[in-house]
């Protein structure tokens, strides 16, 4: 299934997207597709109303808000370097365990939403990414089987950086990262089952129609399940948590050029496979 959610900030209704650009409202189910609902059967009862009630779905209106298609997560952890051109493009070594950092869950922003350049960036980047979201209680995992079977849907995410914060400011990459709508996610949560190899899966972005990223999940050096497991680790992983997984080659920070860093009007677009695309503004923060 495609899970998303339509309505302006605060007010989005929980829908479901069903091909031919049709839309089910399914709000008598849940108010929202919170943790509680998805960890708690909410999936299957949300197939079977699909099942039953698919010809009350509607074409997709016009001009409507689509928000992020969960919402606020508990928290959202992001996987460093986890491509290797990525990781060449910026002088690292390929990392031997998984780069973890943290990212503010109030980053999380619609597909479409304007995204804000922060005071005094410079050097405001893009990265697409496979985000994970989190399905059941993740604690000492033992396998990247395990990994995957924790694992709810899968959505894009773009994991906005600001590089001078990040690298130039003390040497706290989250400073660089939790910046206000720096976690442009959707426009669909897909559900796991739809999609049996995350490993296989084609990223992409332009920057004002100009391509400047295009990988395939295939080259992540450590893929979901190793990811969930490892992290696990660490600290414990609830349901509604977001992971994203890492970004390939082809961002700013690689080319050295100050015209290459985002600023107030670029339009940035990117997509996943199966996964749906975003189209973003950059403004300057108010």
């Amino acid at each position: 299934m495609k899970l998303l959610r339509i309505g302006e900030p605060g007010r989005e209704r929980p829908h479901v997207a069903l091909d031919g650009n049709l839309v089910l409202d399914v709000s008598d189910l849940t108010a929202d597709f919170t943790p509680d609902f998805l960890a708690g059967g909410g999936l299957d009862r949300l197939r079977a109303a699909v099942a039953e009630r698919a010809a009350e779905a509607v074409p997709m209106p016009q001009g409507v808000r689509v928000g992020a298609p969960v919402p606020r997560p508990g928290k959202i952890v992001c996987i460093g370097l986890n491509y290797a051109d990525h990781a060449a493009e910026t002088g690292a070594e390929i990392p031997k365990e998984p780069v973890v950092f943290m990212k503010a869950p109030d980053t999380l922003v619609g597909p479409n939403d304007e995204v804000r350049i922060p005071r005094g960036s410079t050097k405001t980047d893009y990265e697409v990414e496979l985000g994970v979201l989190i399905g059941a209680r993740a604690r000492y995992l033992e396998s990247a089987r395990e990994g995957l079977a924790a694992v709810s849907g899968y959505l894009v995410c773009n994991d906005v950086s600001e590089r001078e914060f990040q690298l130039e400011r003390g040497g706290t990459w989250d400073k660089g990262k939790s910046c206000e709508t720096f976690n442009p996610a959707g426009p669909y949560l897909v559900t796991a089952d739809e999609v049996p190899d995350p490993g296989a899966l084609e990223l992409w972005l332009d920057v004002n129609g100009r391509r400047r990223q295009s990988s395939n999940t295939k080259n992540l050096i450590f893929g979901v399940g190793e990811i969930v497991r490892y992290v696990s680790r660490f600290m414990v992983l609830e349901p509604g948590d977001l992971i994203n997984t890492g970004t390939p080659g082809g961002v700013a920070l690689a080319t050295g050029r100050a015209e290459d860093y985002l600023k107030p009007g670029d339009v940035v677009e990117l997509g996943i496979s199966g996964l749906g695309s975003q189209r973003v503004t950059f403004v300057p923060a108010p």
